[in-house]
């Protein structure tokens, strides 16, 4: 067993999640301390600098000068790796290895047969010779590099977690972070996963522009207002939902256009009706779960949980109603996964990202 910090920061670059696991990439020993370390305002313009530069490169030509928002994320990584070391009561010496995602600011997904291509910027050789623990990151290409989506790759953890707790299949595990993704765990099968669609990123994104603040909270704007429909026709439109899975997104595939001439409330219910009914179509196409669990920030608005329901016509529970930890599964699940990049374990399935084959995909590098 080893003792793996998992760092995740997610594409609504709101802070990084950073959480204990004792685990050998199969088992789970043990649950240790873990939190959310929000950016500030400041460390939040410099890496949507660095997003907003990266779509305008697309992968031609030189690519950017990442190096300001790489020190940042070196810097509040470190941070959010001894803040959990001082809560677990342990020194770097005692961690073997800590779990970097990095910053997605670019995901391109493989079509008409060329490969995907997808960028996490952030150190990864920086960040150990900052903290003086052995760190496995770019968990992406290599499964990229076999023609896979590059994700969802939390999905073998979610497995994982239902063996251990014992839960009845099938069963669906929803995350809702800035894009939705689902995975499937049926009873006699490989897992399957996929992007659904957007989740938080359009929402937050629409509230930043007409409300001035950084998502709907509570859900109040969105209830306050009404489902355009015209407008919900023309985000369903999008020729992503008419592809078959596996299949990924970019936060940044779809736009604020079909909803731009609403009022700030009706944007909000339009763009949470849209999130949910994509969602539901998903899930719907795969079966009929024994539950539905839902993990990411999306959960934290009822809003969002109601319309879902209806939508489906079933209850979606949060995770944590299984004991799981919600806001820190990616976390988590990153260092479940460095666990078995280690140990030369698969990271990823053709059912769960359309690679060739079973990858393990991840680098190490250790402190110089």
């Amino acid at each position: 067993m080893k003792r793996i910090i998992g760092l995740m920061s997610g594409t609504s670059l709101d802070g990084i999640d950073a959480a204990l696991l004792e685990t050998d990439g199969n088992e789970i020993r043990r649950f240790g301390p873990g939190e959310t370390q929000p950016y500030s305002d400041d460390d939040r313009a410099v890496l949507q600098d660095a997003v907003d530069r990266s779509l305008a490169w697309a992968f031609v030509g030189t690519p950017p000068d990442f190096a300001a928002a790489e020190h940042v994320l070196t810097v509040r990584h470190s941070l959010a790796v001894q803040r959990v070391l001082d809560a677990a009561g342990l020194s770097a010496s005692d961690i073997d290895l800590i779990a970097f995602h990095g910053q997605t600011v670019l995901h391109r997904a493989p079509s008409g047969g060329r490969k995907g291509q997808t960028l996490q910027i952030g150190d990864g050789r920086a960040l150990a010779g900052a903290t003086g623990i052995p760190v496995v990151h770019d968990f992406r290409s290599a499964d990229m590099e076999l023609g896979g989506q590059g994700a969802p790759l939390a999905t073998l953890y979610h497995e994982a977690l239902a063996r251990q707790s014992g839960l009845d299949r099938p069963v669906a595990v929803l995350n809702l972070g800035g894009v939705a993704n689902v995975t499937w765990l049926g009873p006699d099968t490989d897992p399957i996963a996929f992007d659904t669609g957007p989740a938080n990123g359009l929402l937050d994104a629409w509230c930043q522009k007409m409300i001035g603040r950084p998502y709907d909270e509570g859900g109040l704007l969105a209830a306050s207002g009404a489902v355009d429909d015209a407008a919900l026709d023309a985000l369903m439109a999008h020729p992503f939902f008419a592809l078959s899975p596996p299949k990924s997104l970019d936060r940044w595939d779809f736009s604020l256009e079909p909803v731009s001439g609403l009022s700030a409330r009706d944007g909000a219910a339009t763009l949470t009706k849209f999130t949910a009914q994509t969602v539901a179509d998903a899930i719907a196409a795969l079966g009929q779960p024994s539950r539905v669990l839902v993990t990411g920030g999306g959960r934290h608005n009822p809003t969002m949980m109601s319309v879902l329901a209806d939508c489906l016509g079933r209850p979606f529970e949060p995770v944590d109603n299984v004991g799981w930890r919600g806001d820190l599964l990616e976390a988590e699940a990153f260092a479940w996964l460095a666990a078995r990049v280690v140990a030369g374990l698969p990271t990823s399935l053709p059912s769960t990202t359309g690679a060739s084959q079973p990858v393990s995909g991840g680098v190490l590098s250790r402190p110089e």
